[in-house]
């Protein structure tokens, strides 16, 4: 049953440029003669014959290039030839007719079959459906557009009438006819499988009815679905025969003919790109001379266009950059390409901030970053409890489209450092990224392409919408990074702890001063989690410098090494332009298995030639609960915070007063201060320092890095027995946060702050007056209220291990992150609600005690 496809294969052999048989068929030709008594639509004349003489064979290729020699034509020549160009254009609207009346053949069983898809007894599957008749819908849109666009022209005919236009536009098409083909084999396959399956199937597809055209009414046939199926092969095969010979009968001085000679440009390039089978799938479109033009990355992108944002398809292709828009069609089953715009990599450069025109990046507020994760994690755990109910397909379909819209607006919204391309002859754009990996991987792919382009060009506009056309055979991404594209058994990452020991570098060939930066993902988006100290003048940096990094549903680890620059004109950029040069940059997957022993994994991370040593160790969030009591007799580190301070005889410990000074004197305008990781070796050895009560601690934090002593600080809250909002309130906090009246809110939450014992009160709001303050030089170091609620809020409110809702078996905080990521930002949201409230208003009994004085 199965028909070879053969694209540019026809009755008298094979496509050489010159066609053997006719725009269409000699049956329908003498259909055509029979009713309508026009010239067919063939050419009898030697110069169609595939044995030419050298005489006739110029004489041909003279006419099929629409050129008429002026000095050798008359005014009786050229009234013949546009009377022809009717006749050809009558023939063309016929077999129009005929073509419509196949695809509306074809179309005709999907609605009873879709119909009966939902009942107990399906004839076929829906996605059965949609393979075996992929695109027969909008080939048949395209086809009738075209085809009543076409008739009214013909039918109030004058020698100046155009309908290059039209064929212009149709040529711009033929991407649908691409998909189409690239499903041909597999629609056939799946019909033959249909037939085999289901008797009641093989008799519809055995004997379709195709209706009578108005003018051949003795034409009523049954066709098969394989013969069907095949027309459309068959019809594009032929393009370029339609254009020939339009083209043979319209003088060069038409409106009509620079439009045909487009559409004929095009249609050949797209059967050159069908028939190339042992071409490389990235090799298929052709350029001038016979040159391949490949597509060596792609990927989506936000671009951003006058303050607004707009997620883009970007391609980068060996000569070109071409910026592209993505749009589904009705259903959303069907994708197709708008160009936005491209840029000849001959013409392209990389701006920076002083070279380019002032344009101000939108920020979107943490909170409402926050707000749309706290929907996805919701959406994510609604999705998990209809997995495991076998609810009906509709319930997890919507709640997939929502996950699928709010994971999308993230995406949209995170990324805020600019890449910025410019047009040497024109306009220059910018795309906002999360991370300078994906910024650098796009420069360094771009500028060594540009090594082999020298001479620019512009494409015409129907060469952009062919080249456009292509990027959906050609993307090699497919979807966005969305966990509602993922397979249902795939990881949605790890949940806890990742401590990391940067160990060396080698592979340098000169001697430079450098650091290394290391980000995890987490919704989708890498976020810098850690920095090394610069290594100064060295071809074998040995840092030896642990980090413990907070997994959020994290997959990947990436490494980059920079090259420190100590050019004061060029530093304090504010647009997230590094002036430190990357020398490398690698990335490491987080692989489970590997990570769930307690021991340590060292691994090497190959990059640009350098090779970086580091060792990981994961902790679950299950064993990061579990709060170990101090082994110190004296020691302040897993001790309870009233014991503490009654030892000290302090309202606040005195670690919570020694760290917040030393953060205020000199880390105030740190970037990422408390989100930034400190050297765990740092922070252990201030540790140990606090729980042996060293005198020296003072002399040891003025000489240590600002961040060490920050990650300290945290450290002190998360290890105590009990967090500082207790357990028995914890719950509460819970609830309150969650109050929808703005009135009834303040009134609860207040209260049980207020009800917290003095030591953890007073200590609290000691710590709230830092935050505040930190925040206020958020334009330095980039940390907001939201940043500190989020670094701090999982710290100082936890439930307790009995109350979590995080699963206990260690192999479950893989898959299971959503409800952890659910409590963690309720954690963030009560936090943020205190540091946004201008002040807390304490009754009077209150007042007196709550004094930031550290006598009793």
């Amino acid at each position: 049953m199965k028909k070879e496809l053969g694209l540019l294969s026809y009755r008298n052999g094979p496509f050489t440029g010159t066609p053997p048989t006719y725009g269409y068929d000699a049956d329908r030709a003498e259909e055509q003669r029979r009713h309508h008594d026009i010239l067919p639509y063939i050419d009898d004349s030697p110069s169609s014959s595939p044995h030419l003489s050298s005489k006739s064979r110029s004489s041909r290729d003279t006419l099929s290039s629409g050129s008429i020699e002026s000095s050798k034509s008359t005014e009786l020549d050229l009234e013949k030839g546009l009377e022809m160009r009717k006749r050809v254009l009558s023939g063309i609207l016929a077999s129009e007719e005929t073509y419509l009346s196949h695809l509306e053949a074809l179309l005709l069983p999907i609605k009873p079959l879709k119909a009966a898809a939902t009942t107990s007894q399906p004839v076929l599957t829906v996605q059965q459906i949609e393979t075996i008749f992929f695109k027969v819908p909008e080939l048949y849109e395209i086809h009738k557009e075209f085809y009543d666009s076409l008739l009214p022209r013909v039918q109030q005919w004058s020698h100046h009438q155009r309908v290059g236009d039209l064929f212009q536009k149709q040529a711009s098409q033929l991407g649908v006819y691409r998909a189409f083909v690239d499903n041909y084999e597999l629609a056939v396959e799946t019909a033959e499988k249909g037939c085999q399956a289901n008797t009641q199937f093989a008799e519809i597809s055995e004997s379709l009815k195709v209706r009578s055209t108005k003018e051949c009414k003795d034409l009523t046939a049954k066709y098969s679905l394989e013969t069907l199926l095949y027309k459309p092969v068959d019809r594009v095969t032929r393009s370029t025969l339609v254009l020939h010979d339009l083209l043979k009968h319209t003088p060069s001085s038409h409106p009509d003919y620079p439009l045909l000679q487009d559409a004929l440009r095009i249609s050949q390039n797209f059967l050159s790109s069908i028939n190339e089978e042992s071409t490389p799938r990235r090799q298929s479109m052709t350029v001038k001379k016979g040159e391949n033009r490949q597509l060596l990355k792609d990927g989506f992108m936000v671009e951003l266009v006058e303050g607004a944002r707009k997620l883009r398809h970007v391609f980068l292709f060996t000569d070109l950059l071409l910026c592209a828009k993505l749009k589904k069609q009705i259903g959303g089953k069907s994708q197709q390409y708008d160009s936005k715009w491209y840029i000849p990599l001959s013409d392209l450069t990389f701006q920076t901030a002083e070279e380019s025109e002032p344009m101000p990046i939108p920020q979107v507020p943490d909170e409402e970053l926050d707000a749309i994760k706290i929907k996805i994690s919701s959406l994510r755990s609604d999705i998990q409890r209809e997995r495991r109910a076998n609810k009906g397909s509709k319930v997890m379909e919507r709640l997939k489209k929502k996950l699928s819209e709010q994971e999308s607006l993230l995406l949209l919204n995170s990324p805020n450092m600019p890449l910025r391309v410019h047009n040497r002859n024109g306009k220059s754009y910018m795309f906002l990224i999360s991370s300078d990996y994906e910024r650098a991987e796009w420069k360094e792919v771009i500028r060594e392409q540009q090594k082999k382009c020298f001479k620019t060009f512009s494409l015409t506009s129907m060469e952009l919408q062919m080249l456009t056309n292509s990027c959906l055979k050609l993307q090699t991404v497919h979807q966005l990074p969305l966990t509602v594209n993922k397979e249902e058994d795939e990881s949605t990452g790890l949940y806890g702890f990742l401590n990391v020991i940067v160990h060396s570098a080698s592979g340098l060939k000169q001697s430079l001063n450098l650091y290394c930066t290391l980000e995890v993902d987490s919704f989708g988006i890498f976020v810098n989690k850690a920095k090394t100290r610069v290594y100064r003048y060295t071809t074998e940096p040995k840092w030896n410098e642990e980090f413990e990094i907070e997994l959020e549903g994290s997959q990947t680890l990436r490494l980059l090494c920079y090259e420190k620059s100590y050019n004061k004109a060029k530093m304090n950029k504010e647009d997230g332009e590094s002036t430190d040069r990357i020398m490398g940059k690698g990335r490491i997957a987080l692989d489970p298995q590997m990570l769930q022993g307690k021991d340590w994994q060292r691994t090497v991370i190959p990059m640009n030639g350098i090779e970086v040593k580091i060792s990981m160790k994961f902790t679950s969030r299950e064993f990061s609960l579990k709060r170990m009591p101090s082994r110190k007799p004296m020691g302040v580190f897993g001790v309870n915070i009233s014991m503490v301070t009654k030892r000290e005889r302090s309202k606040v410990p005195y670690i919570v007063r020694q760290c917040l000074e030393e953060i205020e004197r000199r880390g105030m305008e740190e970037v990422g201060i408390y989100r930034v990781s400190g050297v765990a070796t740092d922070i252990q050895a201030l540790k140990t320092a606090f729980d042996t009560n060293n005198k020296d601690v003072s002399v040891m934090m003025s000489e240590m890095d600002v961040n060490a002593i920050a990650g300290t600080l945290k450290l002190y809250f998360r290890e105590l027995p009990e967090p500082l909002f207790t357990d028995e309130l914890y719950p509460n906090f819970a609830g309150g946060i969650a109050l929808s009246d703005s009135v009834a809110k303040e009134s609860c939450m207040l209260n049980l702050l207020l009800s917290l014992p003095e030591p953890n009160l007073v200590t609290f709001l000691f710590l709230l007056d830092h935050l505040k303050r930190v925040a206020e030089k958020e334009s330095v170091n980039k940390m907001s209220l939201h940043n500190l609620a989020t670094v701090f809020g999982p710290t100082l409110l936890r439930p307790s291990e009995k109350d979590s809702k995080i699963p206990t078996n260690p192999t479950q905080p893989i898959t299971m992150g959503d409800s952890w990521s659910l409590e963690v930002m309720s954690q963030v949201q009560v936090l943020l609600y205190f540091l946004q409230l201008e002040t807390i208003p304490t009754p009077d009994s209150k007042r007196q005690s709550i004094l930031f004085s550290t006598e009793v």
